[in-house]
Order: structure tokens, then C-alpha cells, then sequence
């Protein structure tokens, strides 16, 4: 790998490591949905004017439906559960969560006979369950349910979303898709958005937060994202998927005080471990070029591209 590949691996790494923190931070003062609002409106100003001059837009008329569907089941719902989950759970217990991400994707894709289970992706799927298993008995308790349920749907949306964008917008600009399902949440979310506007004016740690997640976390993630894959392929591109959960716990510890916990390791070793035999191809799988991207969460579904 080039030296400006290296940089833009570990700038993704970080980037899609801090939004779990920011969430945090921005929670404590604004509602989800005005955190969702505030995310895709200012990824949508960072966007759209790129995707427009490339002629990426027009492209996707056509198919606004699937654009709709993968927008609802990736940003919409996912954003929104994330920021009422952050309410009680910890960011770094939360990134080690969405974890797990590929471990549903691996499930759905067995499920829907797309590809061939053997035993060692039910292994993996066994492995990593238990990891989330670990955490979810030990460091999030009962009290917490409601929070790891709405987890559950994030990591839902994440492993349907993709599928969605391969069967049916894979043809596609993925820049465009992107752009056009940022603004189309805005677009959503923008009378709850602001019907639950903060009534007491916000601090600069709570806006700075969103503009944050906006601008690096969303937009300017997603320019470096399409120039790591062009530099380095998207098989190496996806592996950030791995230091992501890292990441987002030393920034929960150090910036935060969130606790680090013997679960936490633990718990985060067999998710890791489970994600990768899970999602590792089988040799009849199809090449590469064309697999399933149901393990890839809404960042890594920009491989397509």
C-alpha cells in the first residue's frame, strides 16, 4: 500500500471511530432526531454540490423507490435508534455493538440462500454472538434493554440496507446514491427535527458535535472513502470495519471516562474474531466483484462504487 493509501486508511479508521462519541456528547442537548437532522443536512450541503457537478444525480430518478427503502432502513431508522441507544449506553459499549454488524449481514445473506454457510462461518457466527452476548449480560444489564433492542434495529438496517443496494441501485453512482438518501433524510426528518428543538440554547460542545458528525463523520468520510477504494481496492478499504470498534473505545475512555472493562476486551476479541471467520468467502463463492454485501455497514457499502 502507497503512503497516501496508508493515510487515508488510518484518517477512515479514526473518522468512522469518532461518531459514537460525538453522538454522546450531542445527546445530552439535542434530541435524535434533531441530531439526525442536523447530520444529514449539513452531509447533504457538503455533498450534493460534488455529486451535481459529476452528473450523479439524474441518474437515480428512476429509481426513487429503492432509493427511498435504502434510505429508511440505513440512515433514517439506524441514526435515529443510535442516538436514543447513547442516551443510556456508553459510546464505547455502543461502537463495540455495532460491531456486530457483519455477523447479521453474514446471517441475513445464509438466511436468503445467497451464498453457502459452512462450518466455518457458523462457527464465526457463534463466536461473535457470543461476544455480543458477553457484553450485553455482563456491561450493559437489564435496566438497559430497551437500549440494546434499538441497537438490534441499527444493526438490522445496516445488514438490510446493503442488500437493498445490490440488488437494486448497484448499477448506480454510489456517490449519488449516497448524497441523494442524505438529503432525502433531511428532507424526513425535518419537522420532527425541529418540533423537538431544544428549548435552552445549546452549548458549543453540543453543536460542534453535529456539525462533526455532518461534516467529517458523513460527508467529507464518504469523498475519502471513494479515494481509498480507488487507491487500494475495496477489499483492503473494508478493514477499517475492524479498527472502527478500537477506535471508538479509547475515545469513550480517554476523552469521555467511560469505564474499560476485562468484558469490554473480551467481548470486542470474540466479536472481531467472529466477524472475520463469518464473513470470509467460501471458495464457491462468487468473485469478489460481484459477492453480497449484506456484512457491509452504510460506509462499507460505498465499496459498490
Amino acid at each position: 500500500m502507497s503512503r497516501r493509501g496508508w493515510l487515508m486508511f488510518l484518517a477512515m479508521g479514526l473518522i468512522w471511530g469518532i461518531p459514537y462519541m460525538l453522538i454522546k456528547v450531542a445527546v445530552d442537548e439535542f434530541h435524535p432526531a434533531t441530531i439526525v437532522l442536523g447530520r444529514t443536512l449539513i452531509a447533504a450541503a457538503v455533498l450534493l454540490p460534488i455529486a451535481a457537478v459529476k452528473g450523479y444525480l439524474r441518474p437515480l430518478l428512476p429509481h426513487w423507490r429503492a432509493i427511498l427503502a435504502f434510505t429508511a432502513v440505513e440512515i433514517c431508522g439506524p441514526w435515529l435508534l443510535l442516538g436514543y441507544a447513547e442516551q443510556s449506553l456508553s459510546s464505547s459499549l455502543t461502537g463495540l455493538l455495532i460491531a456486530a454488524v457483519p455477523l447479521v449481514g453474514a446471517l441475513l445473506v445464509w438466511m436468503t440462500k445467497h451464498e453457502h454457510v459452512d462450518r466455518r462461518r457458523v462457527v464465526g457466527l457463534l463466536v461473535g454472538f457470543a461476544g455480543v452476548a458477553l457484553l450485553v449480560g455482563v456491561d450493559v444489564g437489564t435496566a438497559r434493554f430497551e437500549a440494546v433492542l434499538a441497537i438490534a434495529g441499527v444493526a438490522v438496517g445496516y445488514a438490510v440496507g446493503p442488500l437493498i443496494l445490490a440488488k437494486y441501485l448497484s448499477h448506480l453512482p454510489i456517490l449519488g446514491v449516497v448524497t441523494a438518501s442524505a438529503a432525502l433524510a433531511a428532507v424526513l426528518y425535518l419537522p420532527i427535527g425541529l418540533v423537538q428543538w431544544p428549548q435552552q440554547a445549546p452549548s458549543a460542545e453540543a453543536w460542534l458535535s453535529v456539525a462533526g458528525l455532518g461534516v467529517i463523520c458523513t460527508g467529507l468520510a464518504f469523498l475519502i472513502f471513494f479515494a481509498l477504494i480507488a487507491e487500494v481496492g475495496p477489499a483492503r478499504a473494508t478493514v477499517i470495519t475492524y479498527i472502527n470498534p478500537a477506535v471508538a473505545v479509547t475515545l469513550g475512555v480517554i476523552v469521555l471516562n467511560e469505564a474499560f472493562t476485562v468484558t469490554i476486551a473480551v467481548g470486542y476479541a470474540l466479536i472481531l474474531a467472529g466477524c472475520i471467520l463469518a464473513t470470509a468467502r467460501n471458495r464457491r463463492d462468487v468473485p469478489a466483484s460481484r459477492e453480497p454485501v449484506a456484512s457491509r455497514s452504510p460506509e462499507q457499502a460505498a465499496e459498490l462504487a
